[in-house]
């Protein structure tokens, strides 16, 4: 067996591990979720446990990646896998002792996202240590693939494993995965040698002309600006799309509903890995996010979970077309040798609206959005006629002006001038 072989054999072993604790992670995300929701009936304190897992990523997503540059990547994945274990086991003790309290919750979802956050980019790193050039396309469509399945399959899991267990078996099967994803580690450990990491610059130095580069390249700057924005009520969706279910259904065909609506991302990416999408990425990004917009506000006008359920799988069917056009536009316009430290600044910037989203959304629907469609309020009286009034019927609005907001948005990045631009630069670029 030739060494490239060996070490796609270890890359496939540690891979095999990560994509058993993804669908563990998805299992606890969705579990904990429905926990909270269920005791506290409180909107708000089910977007603060997305919150919560969210916040420290985003937060030390500057320094994970010159860390994962700077260390044994190895090393850190295992660091990594333990500490999301402690953050479950923290949880399952207070759960076992019979005096759990939100803020448990918080903490030890706060702490696995830590762990998370270091071991995701270690991880990632590790394929450059692992895989030979030839099967980077390879080794990255299975890592997509590890990702996607605790949005894929953790949920209907999650749903059926509730409908029989409770919230502690959940964490002891994911408090598994991840012993098993360590394992996987130590097993190649002796196997492969990660290469001396080369001393990085200044950090700070370094993002500082990343973000003075970011600057002046105004297309790209307005684009993602705008994503931001997009993001934030991407978010909304993401936070409060639960608990308006759980007003209708239960659990199990809330984890059902996820895993089927999340099968769109899967289809429409096979289309595209095939098909391609076409040369106007502009106006594909502009299209189909405003198609997006629509299916959004769609979600959030019927009662009847099927439909609910299709217009959830029509929208996500659109988000790979926006995701690679948007990347495809940002990459193309960017040095190469900036790629990295504008990359993670995009990321940043992008997903500050995520951020707003996950701290507001709870607010917005229990305090704002909800008592507007009361049945003895104006908007409960007129658009409740419609819509709905009464639980989940405010949650419902919202989707509605959000879906309006981000069909207003995608015309407007249709239109932007500076945005227009970036497409002139790639035909130049593939015309040189």
């Amino acid at each position: 067996m030739s060494s490239q072989d060996k070490t796609f054999r270890s890359f496939l072993i540690i891979w095999s591990g990560q994509m058993l604790s993804a669908i563990g992670s998805g299992l606890t995300a969705f579990a904990l979720g429905v926990y909270v929701f269920q005791k506290t009936q409180s909107t708000t304190s089910f977007s603060l446990v997305i919150l919560c897992s969210f916040l420290p990523s985003f937060l030390l997503l500057p320094f994970s990646g010159v860390l994962a540059d700077r260390f044994d990547r190895k090393k850190m994945m295992i660091i990594g896998d333990s500490g999301s274990i402690a953050g479950l086991l923290f949880i399952l003790f207070f759960l076992l002792s019979g005096t759990i309290e939100l803020w448990h919750i918080y903490t030890g979802v706060v702490m696995s996202a830590i762990s998370a956050s270091i071991l995701t980019p270690a991880y990632k790193a590790a394929v450059s240590d692992l895989v030979s050039e030839e099967k980077y396309a390879q080794a990255s469509g299975l890592i997509q693939l590890a990702g996607s399945a605790q949005y894929l399959i953790s949920p209907m899991i999650a749903g059926f494993l509730l409908s029989f267990f409770d919230i502690k078996t959940v964490l002891v099967i994911d408090i598994l995965s991840f012993l098993l994803a360590a394992a996987a580690v130590f097993v190649i450990m002796k196997q492969v040698h990660t290469p001396k990491q080369v001393e990085q610059q200044s950090f700070f130095r370094e993002m500082a002309e990343a973000f003075r580069y970011l600057l002046s390249q105004r297309g790209v700057l307005w684009l993602v600006l705008l994503m931001s924005v997009v993001c934030f009520y991407i978010g909304l969706m993401q936070s409060l799309f639960g608990p308006m279910m759980l007003t209708l259904t239960d659990s199990k065909v809330l984890g059902i509903a996820l895993s089927i609506a999340a099968s769109g991302m899967l289809i429409s990416s096979i289309f595209i890995g095939i098909f391609g999408t076409g040369k106007n990425k502009v106006f594909i990004l502009s299209l189909s996010l405003t198609i997006a917009g629509l299916f959004y506000a769609l979600m959030g006008v019927y009662t009847t979970v099927t439909l609910i359920v299709v217009f959830g799988f029509l929208f996500f069917l659109t988000l790979p077309f926006v995701n690679t056009s948007l990347e495809v536009l940002i990459r193309t316009n960017i040095d190469n040798e900036r790629q990295g430290r504008v990359w993670s600044l995009v990321s940043a910037i992008s997903q500050i609206g995520m951020v707003l989203a996950y701290g507001s959304a709870g607010f917005l629907a229990d305090h704002l959005f909800s008592p507007l469609l009361a049945p003895d309020r104006l908007l409960g009286q007129t658009v409740g006629q419609v819509m709905g009034t009464g639980p989940g019927r405010g949650i419902g609005f919202l989707f509605v002006v959000s879906g309006v907001m981000v069909a207003i948005l995608a015309i407007v990045i249709g239109r932007v001038r500076k945005i227009k631009e970036l497409e002139g630069k790639m035909a130049k670029e593939s015309n040189a």
